[in-house]
């Protein structure tokens, strides 16, 4: 005859360790996942080099107020020449290197959404232009000539404008660093 297994008494307990290990287990997996975060926040910010707080503008930098940043379909007239900001196009131009001049209202709206915008005068040594183009390279930078300039180059952000005499690679790249997404009221938009 097969022998019979007794059941379990419905007066025993048996000790409770499942949920005690699914708990134990979901606070260990939390830990992990939050240590995880910070080492890579932590890891991502010290590979991004200083931050553009520890950026000193360059000498001579010019700031304005701005006092609008209307969208409008006519031409403006801005107090700025190149223009620093004001009312503008709806469409912003698209950043990176023009051969020709650009419309001052499409350019305003990139200024507007943090780009940098490198003027030069179109008779400008072929060497220094091919200078002032390469940083265009980087993201929310702009580069085009300007008829009619009084400098050689001029470096402008949404209220901030630099005058050079001449391709100062340093002074450009410190004015980008200072004042590009920094300034603008629509900062890190779209170029």
């Amino acid at each position: 005859m097969p022998q019979r297994r007794a059941k379990p008494s419905p007066h025993r307990t048996q000790p409770a360790k499942a949920p005690a290990r699914r708990w134990v287990s979901w606070v260990v997996g939390g830990v992990g996942v939050v240590a995880l975060v910070l080492l890579i926040v932590f890891i991502s910010s010290d590979l991004s080099g200083p931050s553009q707080d520890d950026v000193t503008p360059p000498d001579g930098v010019e700031t304005f107020a701005i006092a609008s940043a209307d969208h409008t379909a006519e031409s403006v007239i801005y107090e700025q020449d190149p223009p620093v900001g004001g009312p503008h196009d709806s469409t912003p131009l698209a950043c990176g290197v023009y051969d020709t001049p650009v419309r001052n209202e499409n350019a305003v709206h990139s200024l507007e959404h943090g780009a940098v915008w490198i003027t030069y005068q179109p008779d400008l040594v072929t060497g220094d232009v091919a200078d002032i183009e390469r940083f265009a390279r980087q993201s929310e930078v702009m580069v085009s000539p300007y008829p009619g300039l009084d400098s050689a180059v001029v470096v402008s952000a949404w209220g901030t404008q630099l005058r050079l005499e001449g391709v100062d690679d340093a002074a450009i790249d410190q004015f980008i660093r200072a004042f590009k997404n920094r300034t603008a009221p629509e900062n890190s938009a779209v170029c």
